[in-house]
């Protein structure tokens, strides 16, 4: 444990230098850099540690907050999610030193690395925190330091706005975690969490009550659908350093909170596995259908994190749901492939949004349409992203497809076990899994052929640069790690074994025929790796005996192909969602006709459509903000009528304290 409390001191330690740096942007960065790195060796030393011995390390302290203790606890859960802070964010600062070169003379990094350093030191306090006072400061350090990241760019009037509406809902999600912990708290007398033993004891009433308080609180961290509205925004606005921690770390934290929560509380009834499997699918379904219809290429990524989370807890509610039906196998198969999903995605996605992050740097834009022919001018960081993308399009010999495919194993052998209603519910989620999977492959090939093939869309593109080392070699190091857990996905496995022990006690009989599914899996892929390399240098061979000439795609008898004549990134996967998505998630189109014998012009116009957003909480949120203006006349403006509406609060507060103590 003082190797964890030597990690949270050197980022402290750091982050105040970084701060009184300023502009002196060689210190600062040294600065953070030193605490990040030295942080993250001694965090992951902790993490493995307790990972492959099956400890649990725990430390005490008083904290002059009433009610709060400076508690640590380490056990295999928290070990699970400490071990991605270790990498991903170390990883990304290093990226950001040649990211961010630019604006080292015009801008105070020292501030941005700051509260760069307060957020990962926010994030490993989360995942140990054994106190909920503790926990609760943790979180907001951790919402506050992403939300001023996230407004790096805040001259920007989309930036401001998707900061403040991710401050907003992170906060809403906070009140009903505070609820939590003040109704558990409250049952029991502490907010200890060891003292929340208790807890598991519950009747079904408190227990439904607690869960979907943790449920929708840490869900709106985690991007669950439906509360997943300040992601689309946030994750495309934020640097892209920030936007690879913001999703493949930040969003880890809600799920970290939800599986917690299910440790502190008695084992869940199937009906709560139904519905988190369902928001799980439906997220996936929505999130890559509307992945395939940005032509932002980091909105793409943005909503393809919420189709990721869709598929962990996809993981998550079979599994709670196989637990209940006494059906061990597949509750470990579930819980496996959910839990593997959670490294596989803070892996590929780090990768795609700092690969994001290269050719924004390389051409000034996210816009895919505007982009073309990179792989040519970008070779070493085009070829980065076409791996990324294929771990994220589940396929093999990469990581992605390993751990769906443990969650389609567990799909599999429910509907087996299963029978009547519940056999034909798991059957449609079978078949709409493997929608998802396919639309992935249609979003990730748009991704690859219309921003790294063919000519260059724009004069920008013309003239992009190959990045420069201190970009590639973090999203190398990534790459490796996808390659490593696609190839031998069982050595995984024995660090997931005290995990799922912990989430379903009976998972441990059945971690045999995991490891040999798993084994399986990494044996195909190496043949299959194996073969491509094979074939690719009898292709190389055969190709250098024969001359090769170069000529310009048919143009419709023009001597040369332009832009326009290009496929778009929309007109690239209009055959899938005119055939997959339904009617209202299609996007919208309109057009100006010509009028005259011999037009000039032809305007055509396609625009996807934030269907939840728009549909659901626009609406709603109208409807609010017309209610509240009603309450207006209270902020008069003056301050000793708002010290009065103190002195109130906190003399009803002290008037409960005292009602309550009394008893009935």
């Amino acid at each position: 444990m003082s190797f964890l409390v030597a990690a949270l001191a050197l980022l402290m330690i750091g982050a105040l230098i970084s701060l009184i740096a300023g502009k002196r942007y060689p210190l600062a960065l040294t600065a953070a850099l030193t605490a990040i790195i030295g942080a993250s060796l001694l965090t992951g030393t902790t993490a493995l540690r307790v990972l492959l011995s099956h400890e649990t390390l725990i430390s005490s302290d008083t904290w002059l907050v009433p009610g709060g203790a400076f508690a640590l606890h380490v056990d295999p859960l928290a070990a699970f999610f400490l071990l991605p802070i270790a990498i991903l964010p170390t990883l990304a600062a290093i990226y950001a030193v040649a990211y961010l070169d630019e604006d080292a003379k015009r801008r105070n990094l020292g501030a941005h690395f700051s509260l760069y350093c307060l957020l990962v030191a926010a994030l490993i306090l989360v995942v140990t925190a054994a106190n909920a006072l503790l926990f609760i400061a943790a979180w907001e350090i951790m919402t506050i330091s992403s939300f001023f990241l996230v407004s790096y760019d805040h001259h920007h009037a989309e930036v401001r706005q998707a900061a403040w509406l991710y401050l907003l809902v992170a906060h809403f999600g906070l009140l009903l975690i505070l609820a939590f912990f003040l109704l558990a708290g409250s049952h029991y007398g502490s907010l200890n969490f060891a003292d929340f033993t208790p807890l598991t004891q519950t009747g079904p009433t408190l227990t439904a009550v607690l869960f979907l308080l943790a449920l929708v609180g840490f869900g709106i961290k985690a991007g669950l659908f439906p509360f997943f509205i300040w992601l689309p925004d946030a994750h495309p606005a934020a640097p892209s350093h920030v936007s690879a921690v913001m999703s493949g770390v930040v969003v880890n934290a809600g799920i970290y909170g939800i599986l917690r929560v299910m440790t502190l509380l008695p084992p869940l009834s199937a009906l709560w596995g139904a519905i988190i499997l369902t928001l799980g699918l439906l997220g996936a379904l929505y999130g890559i259908a509307m992945a395939m219809l940005q032509k932002d290429l980091k909105r793409c990524l943005a909503y393809s994190t919420v189709e990721n989370i869709g598929i962990i807890f996809m993981g998550i509610g079979l599994g709670i749901l196989a637990a209940a039906e006494q059906l061990p196998v597949v509750a470990t198969l579930a819980f496996a492939g959910g839990l593997l999903h959670i490294w596989n995605h803070t892996l590929f996605k780090g990768l795609l949004f700092l690969g994001a992050g290269t050719l924004l740097h390389a051409t000034g834009t996210r816009n895919l349409d505007q982009m073309g022919g990179l792989l040519r001018r970008m070779p070493q960081a085009g070829l980065l992203i076409i791996g990324g993308s294929i771990a994220l399009a589940a396929l093999p010999p990469l990581n992605g497809f390993a751990s769906e495919w443990l969650i389609y194993l567990g799909l599999l052998h429910a509907g087996i076990a299963m029978s009547g209603v519940s056999a034909l519910g798991i059957s449609m989620v079978l078949v709409l899994f493997g929608v998802v999977g396919t639309l992935a492959v249609v979003t990730f090939t748009r991704l690859i052929g219309i921003a790294l093939l063919g000519e260059a869309r724009s004069p920008a593109a013309a003239q992009a640069h190959e990045a420069t080392a201190a970009m590639l070699w973090p999203m190398r190091l990534l790459l490796f790690g996808c390659l490593i857990i696609g190839l031998l996905p069982q050595l995984t496995l024995h660090l997931l074994a005290p995990v799922l022990t912990q989430l379903t006690p009976t998972a441990a009989l059945e971690l045999l025929a995991t490891f040999a599914q798993l084994g399986q899996i990494g044996l195909w892929g190496m043949i299959l790796c194996a073969t491509l390399i094979i074939v690719s240098l009898l292709l190389a061979a055969l190709q250098r005996r024969r001359p090769t000439t170069t000529a310009s795609t048919w143009g419709c008898a023009f001597p040369r192909p332009t832009a326009q004549m290009a496929y778009t990134a929309e007109s690239y996967s209009s055959l899938a969602y005119h055939h997959l998505l339904p009617q209202v998630l299609q996007p919208e189109i309109s057009t100006k006709r010509p009028r005259s014998l011999f037009p000039v012009t032809v305007q055509f116009f396609q625009h996807s459509q934030e269907v939840l957003l728009q549909r659901c909480y626009q609406p709603l949120f109208s409807y609010l903000a017309e209610r509240c203006v009603r309450l207006r006349w209270l902020q008069q403006g003056k301050q000793h009528l708002y010290l009065l509406y103190i002195f109130i609060c906190c003399a009803g507060l002290m008037l409960w304290s005292i009602l309550a103590s009394k008893g009935p």
